[in-house]
């Protein structure tokens, strides 16, 4: 398989930046879209060139690192993936295939591909914890009955990985989908119970902080989630701020 690469190249946050053309051949249908980019980037180190700077780690689908925008779609053409479980069989013979970082205000890039995600982890701290009792007296967790519904919907909220893959294909660069993620799975159990008003209001003025835009219920974050989070969560997570922001 022969590919052309169109490539964002952005040296550092104050570079400009621009699309850059690159040529890969003999390219198999069953590598990955990261070993595509490895092979790459071992021809443009032998020409002894900058390689391109991409984001990666597990490569199992699990950490959300090697999140990229190809051809127009956060983490490429298949479905419920992330990048690195992408393979070169969804793309044909002679493709030009373009791939460029997360584009959001929150998300400014470093260089090349690789984006700052650390709004994501600042939005968590603002309120994605629990107390726990470490007094002696602690109550063992098991003993605390919840309902299988009730579980499994707070386990379902709990696979989000924080690709950012939502923002990325958002309209309007929201991160709703990914909040009301991180809300729903202690909003769900009792566990999270204690903090629950502080921790919608902390967390969603965070995320209003960071520059992410408003949620305009398009569903296109829904779509692109390689986990399959639902828009149910942004519906909870409205409800919760609601009810905290009557409180307060």
């Amino acid at each position: 398989m022969n590919l052309t690469l169109k490539i964002w190249r952005q040296k550092s946050p104050e570079d400009k930046g621009k699309m850059v053309a690159y040529k890969v051949t003999d390219i198999s249908e069953h590598m990955s879209f990261l070993e595509m980019l490895d092979v790459l980037n071992e021809q443009l180190v032998e020409a002894s060139e900058d390689p391109i700077a991409f984001d990666h780690d597990c490569r199992e689908g699990i950490c959300g690192m090697c999140s990229l925008y190809i051809n127009g779609e956060a983490h490429g053409p298949d479905r419920g993936i992330t990048t690195c479980q992408l393979h070169m069989r969804m793309f044909n013979d002679g493709d030009t295939i373009y791939i460029e970082p997360w584009r959001a205000k929150a998300f400014p890039v470093i260089k090349d591909l690789i984006v700052d995600r650390t709004s994501l982890d600042r939005i968590q701290q603002a309120g994605g914890f629990i107390s726990v009792n470490t007094s002696g007296n602690t109550q063992d967790a098991n003993a605390i009955p919840i309902s299988k519904h009730a579980a499994d919907e707070a386990m379902d909220a709990a696979t989000c990985i924080g690709c950012g893959a939502c923002v990325a294909t958002c309209k309007n660069s929201s991160a709703m989908l990914f909040v009301g993620a991180k809300i729903s799975q202690y909003a769900l159990l009792p566990q999270g119970q204690i903090e629950a008003t502080d921790r919608v209001l902390n967390m969603v003025r965070q995320m209003d902080l960071e520059g992410f835009g408003n949620c305009t219920n398009t569903g296109a974050c829904e779509i692109e989630c390689p986990k399959g989070i639902s828009l149910v969560n942004i519906a909870r997570m409205n409800r919760e701020f609601l009810k905290a922001s009557l409180k307060g």
